[in-house]
């Protein structure tokens, strides 16, 4: 509940901009924004997102998961505090940077914790409630919208840094830290604690493979095929800087972490772009531009719901399912409905509609595109890259290369709030959904090939994955079909 608490946190914050945004766009009185410093304000957060992301990871490597979850909270104490006090449009600006930096810097222990302390039974289901609790968040934030203004909405967003901030004393540091650190007795009473307040000789096994693990981690890297200590080998008296860039060279520059983390930055790349999540900042406007006969404010707090069912559905699914076949078919079906709603704007949305000119907005209403826009959410939350964070890359580089992945998401989103206008200005709407949805079957291709099954693997099995020839990864009749004729 520690780090699913930050995550609740985090939705909330990467939700902000949205029920903001339109009481600041042109407001009578107090701050006010115009349509090129609001296409700012929604996307700056996510610029600073990836600042805090690539700090995350060397954080949380030097103080520990359990630690580093604590302080991960300060930014975003800072940040609701000056939001609910804004009094100009630089403070306002700071602010909403500071919740992107703040929501950046948490994702290295949320990532890293909840992955190094499930079994491969359950942790998809674990990394998979992440992504609930994530939409619990931005559900609450859209709610709030309807209920109260802006800054009572940052000030009830105080008290979560505060609660997950006392939550974490009651929880333990991961075991495989603790023991690749060296501390054996604090790593078995972690992983007693773990796996239900056991007696040690019951989690002997598992502590056994977890300490064999970790000895090999406790080698140099520099010199890991001498199976040299770290502590007693020749680098250890090396110059501080050359040794650092030296590991940095043989931990990051290795197939283990370097396929893992294109993987997925390209995922993330067609995940952001398939149609959800750069609208966000400018939602209620976008369905209004839509002519869709709800009130936008409705419509975003429906998308806050739905939000939640998917992700509790997609716990259920990725144990039927698997988590490969679930983000396949969600990405493409996210493509289908940006195709439907292409379709849509191209035929019954005059030239003059522009979503950041609420007096262009089509005076008839229609739900075909309202049941679009609720499909595409469905899908878009079935997606799981946050849940393969958690597990596909090796454990000196997990951290860290969890940043720069989770910094690329940011980055990417950033550019895809503030292009946004951009699309809308020289295609309009149609022209920008159907590039999400371009978008959208690319990725659905890559992940065809590119995406290995993890559900049911220990971390290990799914390092070896990355080991050795570039692998791809699908199994069904369809492709063995033509594996078989290019046989023959």
């Amino acid at each position: 509940m520690s780090p699913n608490l930050l995550l609740l946190n985090l939705g909330m914050a990467i939700s902000f901009a949205t029920i903001a945004l339109p009481d600041l766009l042109h407001a009578k009185e107090g701050l006010s924004l115009d349509d090129t410093q609001a296409s700012w304000f929604g996307s700056i957060s996510f610029l600073a997102e990836p600042l805090g992301a690539l700090i995350s990871g060397p954080l949380v490597d030097y103080v520990g998961r359990k630690k580093g979850t604590f302080l991960v909270n300060i930014p975003h104490l800072i940040a609701w505090t000056l939001m609910y006090f804004a009094w100009d449009l630089p403070s306002l600006f700071v602010a909403n940077g500071l919740l992107g930096f703040g929501s950046g810097v948490m994702e290295a222990p949320i990532n890293s914790y909840v992955g190094e302390i499930s079994e491969p039974a359950v942790r998809g289901a674990l990394c998979t409630l992440t992504l609930l609790f994530i939409s619990l968040g931005i559900f609450v934030m859209y709610l709030l919208g309807t209920l109260v203004t802006w800054r009572y909405a940052a000030l009830i967003s105080l008290s979560l840094p505060f609660a997950s901030m006392l939550l974490v004393l009651l929880v333990p540091e991961t075991p495989v830290w603790l023991l690749v650190n060296g501390k054996e007795k604090e790593a078995l009473k972690s992983l007693c604690y773990l796996r239900g307040w056991t007696k040690p000789e019951n989690v002997r096994e598992e502590f056994d493979q977890l300490a064999d693990y970790s000895q090999n981690l406790r080698n140099c890297v520099i010199c890991t095929n001498n199976d040299q200590d770290i502590k007693t080998c020749d680098h250890a008296s090396m110059n501080w800087f050359k040794r650092t860039l030296l590991k940095f060279r043989y931990v990051f520059f290795c197939k283990e972490t370097l396929r893992p983390l294109q993987f997925t930055m390209l995922y993330f790349l067609f995940y952001v772009m398939s149609g959800l999540t750069p609208i966000k900042p400018n939602m209620v406007n976008i369905c209004g531009a839509f002519g869709m006969p709800q009130n936008g404010k409705q419509i975003v707090m429906m998308v806050g719901i739905i939000t939640c069912l998917s992700s509790a559905f997609a716990i259920i699914a990725i144990k039927i399912l698997g988590k490969r076949k679930l983000a396949i078919s969600a990405l493409f079906m996210s493509s289908v409905c940006c195709v439907g709603l292409s379709i849509y704007a191209k035929i019954h949305l005059g030239k003059e509609v522009f979503s950041y000119d609420v007096t262009t907005f089509p005076k008839e209403t229609s739900y075909t595109p309202l049941v679009l826009f609720y499909l595409l959410t469905w899908f878009t939350a079935c997606g799981i890259p946050w849940v393969l964070l958690g597990e596909i890359f090796p454990f000196r580089s997990r951290a860290s290369a969890q940043g720069i992945a989770a910094a690329s998401y940011y980055l990417f989103t950033f550019l895809g709030s503030k292009t946004l206008i951009d699309l809308e200005t020289y295609a309009r709407l149609w022209g920008a959904f159907a590039t999400y949805a371009a978008f959208g079957f690319l990725g659905t291709i890559y992940l065809y090939f590119f995406l290995p099954e993890t559900e049911g693997k220990s971390l290990a099995e799914i390092e070896s994955f990355y080991n050795g020839k570039l692998r791809i990864f699908p199994d069904d009749p369809f492709f063995n079909y033509f594996k078989r004729q290019k046989k023959k």
